[in-house]
């Protein structure tokens, strides 16, 4: 679904924006960007938000098998007198073995709460996360995309939880709160969506306000750094009136200045610039340059 998918400019920044002194003039970024897997390598229309998250799962995934291959020659140069291999592996070995720069940077947790509202007994399962997807509604802000997220969800009739305490089918309520936080926070805004009446995807070009600063506050209550603020650091746009057709720009921040990527064209544009990226403010469907997914730097 969507456009095709030309470059990755967020793979280049490293490498183009080392620069001390702001481009008077568009740069020229290098080739093409290799797809993560088979799946993007072709010509059909492609989606920027799967796009990313093939791309984390397949590097992850070539970090981990590269430290399993390390591992295990460690392991077969300390053999035994009898030539059995040393496989006892300590928690934090497993932890480091399972953990890569990509999860370091993009991983966070979040915590289901639920609560029987017959014995008041509340449970929680963790799931770990590289992004998240928050749906979005018409002149709102990413922050109330946010609380909608955590919002609390009354589990009744068909939907009634199971309480282990209880042994039975309870009414009870559900939220999802953000346990442990990134340091890199990538927000999907859920723009295109499935139209019973039209029977096809449409884009919702809402508007939606997202500031250079953010502070999220839908934490669980054993979250660490409650207080931790983060920095807008780049914006991928859709450009386009709907999921079959358009183009996908860059926004990045380097440097204390803001670059836009748009292909192999780089040019530096001011931080209020920024505000024409949120959508637009009337329903009606055409182009629209709107951001699609957002990322955001914790500070230290």
């Amino acid at each position: 679904m969507c456009v095709r998918v030309h470059q990755c400019a967020l793979i280049h920044l490293e490498h183009d924006c080392r620069l001390t002194d702001p481009p008077s003039v568009a740069l020229t970024a290098p080739g093409p960007v290799s797809p993560p897997t088979d799946l993007f390598d072709n010509d059909m229309q492609q989606d920027a938000h799967e796009f990313l998250n093939d791309l984390l799962n397949t590097v992850a995934d070539i970090l981990l098998e590269e430290k399993k291959l390390n591992m295990q020659e460690k392991q077969n140069g300390r053999l035994k007198n009898n030539g059995t291999a040393i496989t006892t592996e300590t928690e934090l070995e497993k932890k480091t073995m399972e953990s890569t720069w990509v999860h370091d940077i993009f991983q966070g947790t979040l915590t289901n709460e639920t609560r029987c509202l017959n014995c008041e007994t509340v449970s929680s399962k963790d799931e770990d996360f590289l992004d998240l997807s928050v749906d979005v509604e018409q002149n709102t802000s990413i922050t109330h995309c946010l609380r909608d997220f955590s919002n609390t969800e009354t589990l009744c009739s068909e939907y009634k939880y199971y309480c282990e305490t209880c042994c039975s089918k309870q009414e009870a309520q559900k939220r999802m709160r953000v346990k442990k936080l990134p340091v890199i926070l990538a927000l999907h805004l859920k723009r295109f969506k499935y139209m019973e009446q039209l029977h096809r995807y449409t884009k919702l070009s809402y508007r939606v306000v997202f500031p250079l600063e953010l502070h999220l506050f839908n934490t669980s209550g054993d979250s660490v750094n409650l207080d931790r603020m983060y920095d807008l650091v780049a914006v991928v746009v859709h450009c386009g009136s709907g999921p079959n057709r358009g183009h996908y720009i860059t926004i990045v921040k380097s440097h204390g200045f803001w670059l836009l990527f748009d292909d192999d064209i780089v040019e530096k544009i001011d931080a209020q610039a920024i505000e024409e990226f949120y959508g637009l403010t009337s329903d009606i469907s055409k182009n629209s340059e709107s951001g699609y997914i957002l990322f955001y730097q914790s500070r230290e």
